[in-house]
């Protein structure tokens, strides 16, 4: 089953769990195995609250918690780029549980290469050395649908938008994964897609960002209120008000660091 299919996030409520393994690279508990449902089995990823690392600067709510309001947005805006998502139990708790996206093997959408190697069609974000002393540039492919995880990253104040949480599907869609430090009131963003600073927003986005501000008000920020603080979601209206004055990428601030480390 693909996120996008019909019965994905029915299938990520209610299916019967049986965790198989653990992703010893994340720095939480993650846990990898599949999900059945009235004959219908996936693969999910489950992230059990009670795994989670206590977070002095994300001190409210649960990481979990915000992990389903960011696919609670994403789906406002209808651009599906974060897998289907819920809170629910699980075999060691209540936790989320979002389904698990095939790659598509070879085509990275963001890399660390050799300045000469950037192809025509990809952003150019960093230029620094690598371990061994030679040069190498961060970039990030010039996608449609990355254009517009940029954005949604900046609604959601993602704090730890790192490369391998981009992730180009089988289908060709891409995703964006691994939400749970995301949507704190002060401005937070830390993310590897800085290829479009002060260029124009897509046509589409100021009308979607319209309504999203709206539904913050009525039933989005009604769901919302189960994960985040209010003073969190007026913060993201503000987000929202300040890209649609502006019109443009926004360009990094200076306060804080501008990119996840490590960056993958």
């Amino acid at each position: 089953m693909r996120p996008g299919d019909v019965g994905a996030l029915e299938l990520v409520r209610h299916g019967r769990i049986e965790v198989q393994g653990r992703l010893v690279d994340a720095s939480n508990a993650t846990l990898f195995g599949s999900i059945s449902h009235e004959g219908v089995r996936a693969e999910a990823v489950y992230k059990p609250i009670r795994g989670e690392r206590p977070l002095w600067d994300f001190p409210d709510g649960t990481l979990a918690g915000r992990e389903v309001a960011s696919y609670l947005v994403s789906e406002a805006t209808g651009w599906g780029l974060v897998p289907p998502t819920a809170l629910r139990d699980g075999p060691f708790g209540p936790g989320m549980v979002q389904l698990w996206v095939d790659v598509e093997p070879e085509a990275d959408l963001v890399d660390v290469i050799a300045p000469d190697e950037v192809q025509p069609g990809w952003r150019r974000v960093l230029e620094a050395h690598d371990r061994f002393g030679d040069p190498a540039v961060l970039a990030h492919a010039d996608h449609p649908s990355m254009r517009l995880l940029a954005v949604l990253d900046v609604v959601l104040n993602n704090a730890d938008r790192k490369g391998g949480h981009v992730l180009h599907a089988k289908d060709g869609a891409v995703y964006g994964v691994d939400h749970g430090i995301c949507l704190h009131h002060e401005d937070k963003l830390r993310t590897v897609l800085w290829g479009w600073i002060g260029e124009e927003l897509p046509e589409q986005v100021a009308e979607v960002l319209t309504v999203l501000r709206e539904r913050l008000a009525g039933d989005l920020g009604g769901a919302l209120a189960e994960h985040l603080t209010r003073k969190e979601i007026r913060a993201t209206e503000d987000r929202i008000s300040r890209l649609l004055e502006t019109g443009v990428f926004p360009q990094p601030s200076g306060d804080w660091p501008a990119i996840p480390w490590p960056a993958f």
